[in-house]
């Protein structure tokens, strides 16, 4: 999907580490809810609350999950799932360029 219709977007962005990671939340009719951001070159950890499905629009970033032992590397196209209640490390060389959908 290219782009969102019937959305509702909210205009403060949402900002981490010193603004390396920034993103808008996109609200859906149904309530549901994604964020569009960007990473700009590091490593950092986030928690979740919810289920998360993180889609690379553009880049490459390595990822560890909660759990596991080894980096995966995603690049443009790729999805990867983190479970609600956890962790990730995730770490890019360059810009990267994300979509992030909760799942409740």
């Amino acid at each position: 999907m290219l782009e969102y219709n019937n959305v509702t977007v909210v205009k403060k962005a949402n900002t981490y580490f010193e603004g390396s990671v920034t993103s808008r939340t996109v609200i859906f009719p149904d309530g549901s809810r994604k964020t569009l951001g960007l990473m700009l070159r590091g490593e950092y950890e986030f928690n979740t609350a919810d289920k998360e499905l993180m889609e690379i629009l553009a880049g490459e970033a390595e990822v560890l999950l909660q759990g596991e032992e080894s980096w995966s590397v995603f690049r443009e196209g790729d999805v990867f799932e983190v479970k609600a209640d956890s962790s990730f490390k995730i770490r890019t060389s360059g810009i990267l360029d994300y979509c992030c959908s909760y799942i409740n």
